[in-house]
């Protein structure tokens, strides 16, 4: 273990070396992910008037479609070389899973942060995968649906963006030992485990679809 930390921290000092602008912000990377994501929800959610049960749907349904896609998103390719996605595997597995371990997962500093956020155009990213959804939620059902479908999905991505974050946190955090965070925590810790991040806890924010495809970990092994 001595050894494994060892080289974790050996390899965190050269990735900031090579990796992290001198100019680099890990706060102002924060604000940025924070400002334009509320941003968005809050013009999403402006534009929705009266809505219906039944638009009110929308909610609970683009959750679970917002938590498949994280699933598949983290065991496809962030986990899987793919053609055309290649900087995302990278990232990833060869960057992020080498700088946080289950042995060591707290960042640094604030520095640290590049390593642990999405980088910012991951944003319009998800806005674009989002914002077709909405479109055709727009067109057969109602306005409403395409911007609540709108607001719930950068809504998670924002979700998924602070979790993540927490996980990371310094163990001495208060933020990190609360109750249901702890549970998560260690959730995602085991996912950085080396010998399962390829088949166990996929989930980063709630492991939903971890649980209904068979993928939790437990002590004994994955289930199958």
């Amino acid at each position: 273990m001595g050894d494994t930390a060892s080289a974790t921290a050996s390899y965190r000092d050269r990735y900031r070396a090579e990796k992290i602008g001198r100019r680099y912000s890990g706060w102002a990377h924060f604000a940025f992910t924070n400002i334009t994501s509320l941003t968005v929800i809050g013009f999403a959610i402006a534009h929705v008037q009266h809505p219906s049960w039944r638009e009110l749907l929308v909610i609970p349904i683009g959750f679970l479609i917002s938590n498949l896609v994280e699933y598949l998103g983290h065991r496809g390719p962030m986990h899987q070389r793919s053609r055309g996605l290649g900087a995302i595997f990278r990232r990833h597995t060869l960057e992020h899973h080498h700088f946080f371990t289950h042995e060591l997962m707290s960042y640094d500093g604030t520095r640290d942060f590049k390593v642990v956020l999405f980088p910012p155009v991951m944003l319009l990213f998800f806005l674009g995968l989002a914002t077709p959804i909405g479109l055709v939620l727009f067109a057969l059902i109602s306005a409403n649906a395409g911007w609540i479908f709108v607001a719930v999905a950068i809504g998670y991505y924002l979700s998924y963006e602070w979790l993540h974050f927490a996980y990371h946190l310094p163990e001495s955090s208060s933020v990190g030992g609360l109750g249901i965070l702890k549970a998560l925590r260690a959730h995602h810790q085991a996912h950085h485990n080396p010998e399962l991040m390829g088949r166990c806890n996929f989930n980063i924010t709630f492991p939903i679809c971890d649980w209904l495809l068979g993928t939790c970990y437990r002590k004994e092994g994955p289930a199958s």
